[in-house]
């Protein structure tokens, strides 16, 4: 069966443009305006994947981004002409890809690879445990020491990451590439952050971290002795 995009931007040339092309990779595409409409057509599609406009009237990209990330964690391309630091900091925040000006053909190939991504995850399984630690995939729960913590989409995909191979020592780029699929130069200090957060809200003591080990010079592991 194919697999469903809904390509959101304000501009009809470029949706009917990006919808022809990706229905001649066997693509079945939906379209939205802005991002009211694309609210409205992504919770009766249902799509695999959204490709989506930052710029638009009535309710721009990131306000969308946050309301539907409420709702469900479809992947997400954010398309956006200017690629600034901030831009592509929010979108990873916002558990979303973000690509600068493009070609339809490093489109449908992006679009590829993060559908390929995401079918990897669904292959694994759903519930994963170390030390105190347990997240749910299918959920997107996650309990230390049965208690429940919220995390944000971009700290639940790097914790996942470590919960599947506990033990194993991730570079900052490989923990980059869960997030966004491709990894690109002058963000991987993003992961920092990140990582500094996600002690904040599961480790005992943040400042002698027990779960999320620092390799130095490396990157960084979740201990697979505690």
């Amino acid at each position: 069966m194919s697999k469903t995009i809904l390509v959101v931007d304000d501009k009809k040339e470029l949706r009917v443009m990006v919808k022809s092309y990706l229905e001649e990779e066997g693509f079945r595409v939906v379209m939205a305006a802005d991002g009211q409409e694309a609210l409205y057509v992504a919770r009766h599609e249902k799509p695999d994947l959204i490709i989506l406009d930052l710029m638009m009237p009535n309710m721009g990209g990131y306000e969308f981004l946050r309301v539907h990330r409420r709702e469900t964690d479809t992947p997400i391309i954010i398309l956006t002409a200017r690629l600034e630091e901030g831009d592509k900091v929010l979108g990873l925040e916002l558990g979303a890809d973000v690509t600068k000006p493009f070609s339809l053909r490093e489109l449908t190939a992006r679009t590829r690879a993060v559908l390929r991504r995401v079918g990897r995850e669904q292959v694994d399984s759903a519930l994963l445990r170390a030390a105190d630690v347990t997240l749910d995939r299918t959920s997107r729960k996650v309990a230390v020491d049965s208690r429940p913590v919220e995390l944000t989409p971009s700290e639940f995909d790097l914790l996942a990451a470590f919960l599947a191979s506990p033990g194993r020592v991730f570079s900052r780029s490989e923990l980059l590439d869960h997030l966004q699929g491709d990894a690109y130069d002058g963000y991987e200090r993003t992961i920092d952050v990140h990582i500094r957060n996600l002690r904040t809200k599961i480790e005992p003591d943040p400042s002698k971290p027990r779960y999320i080990e620092t390799v130095y010079g490396v990157g960084y592991r979740f201990a697979d002795d505690v």
